[in-house]
């Protein structure tokens, strides 16, 4: 057997934690993954994996062999795409994951140019507002939105566009259950918590920042379910402008507070794995999603936000 490969399909098992996943990512059967893997056992004289029912997981030695094993392919894989960079042509299976209602709003539309752009491209798109585990679940390149920043420091982050978290509520819930005024009226409204999320930062006169508890009857782990119960006027919640942009813009939902509650920047990200040689497929999609949302206006400005921030007359 080829040990270059079998060394492809040890690194594989190990980074999906499954013979048939690695099988799928070296487009081979599991019983060959397993021979392959089996191959490089008998040839180190050493057991890389165990193995249950349920999962495959490295053995101590498997383990060492693996972060060694990983450097030498990945220079090895480095140096293939320099000497063949000038035809290197995007192709193969990508993996993105993507924010779920911001995916169906406008990722969705992107990918579909980007895929008759680049036909050679299979592109896997998985929407789940979960931050995914890039390395570890195996995709290649994921879209992010975050206040707080990225914390891994073995990813990239290129940012595309911003957004803000908006405190907003229908025109109809206002005129049935009155616009609050200050912070402290909310503690009469119903707040729709996002996974649980009870709290707002408040800014107070002295300029100190407060956190605020609310409370309220629906709690959702979806965004894209929250906007629509904010939709039906089901009560007062905190939302990204990258799902509810439009509505804000026509009308259908108001942003309460903008003084007391100002609305924070959340940066969106095109995020892949720190390599200085990325693939073809991967350089491609993140300079084509670059592009594509920096000459597009996607959200109101926090300037129009301000001046839509105006209770909705009655009737």
């Amino acid at each position: 057997m080829d040990t270059l490969v079998s060394m492809k399909v040890f690194r594989q098992v190990v980074e999906v934690g499954s013979f048939v996943g690695a099988a799928e990512r070296m487009e081979m059967s599991a019983a060959m993954a397993s021979k392959h893997v089996m191959h490089l056992e008998q040839q180190l004289g050493a057991r890389l994996l165990n193995r249950t029912t349920r999962r495959v997981a490295p053995t101590e030695a498997g383990r060492e062999y693996y972060e060694r094993l990983s450097q030498v392919l990945t220079e090895l894989e480095e140096a293939e795409q320099v000497v063949g960079a000038a035809s290197v042509v995007p192709q193969g299976r990508l993996r993105v994951s993507s924010l779920s209602a911001f995916g169906l709003s406008h990722v969705m539309a992107a990918v579909a140019d980007y895929a008759a752009q680049y036909p050679q491209v299979t592109v896997d798109i998985t929407l789940s507002d979960r931050v995914v585990e890039l390395i570890d679940e195996g995709f290649d390149v994921a879209i992010r939105a975050s206040p707080s920043g990225l914390k891994s420091s073995s990813l990239i982050a290129r940012p595309i566009a911003m957004a803000h978290l908006v405190l907003c509520a229908s025109p109809d819930y206002l005129r049935r259950r009155g616009t609050p005024k200050t912070a402290a009226d909310l503690a009469r409204h119903n707040f729709i918590q996002y996974a649980g999320v009870s709290g707002l930062d408040v800014l107070q006169t002295t300029g100190e920042v407060a956190r605020v508890r609310l409370s309220g009857n629906l709690i959702v782990n979806h965004l894209e379910a929250q906007r629509v119960m904010v939709l039906q006027g089901a009560g007062i919640a905190l939302l990204g402008t990258e799902v509810i942009g439009a509505d804000l813009a026509a009308g259908r939902l108001v942003p309460l507070l903008v003084d007391e509650v100002p609305p924070r920047e959340l940066p969106i990200h095109v995020v892949y794995a720190s390599r200085r040689h990325l693939s073809a497929k991967v350089r491609s999609f993140v300079d084509f999603f670059a592009e594509r949302f920096a000459n597009e206006s996607l959200w109101p400005s926090l300037e129009q936000i301000k001046a839509l921030a105006v209770p909705p007359r009655a009737g």
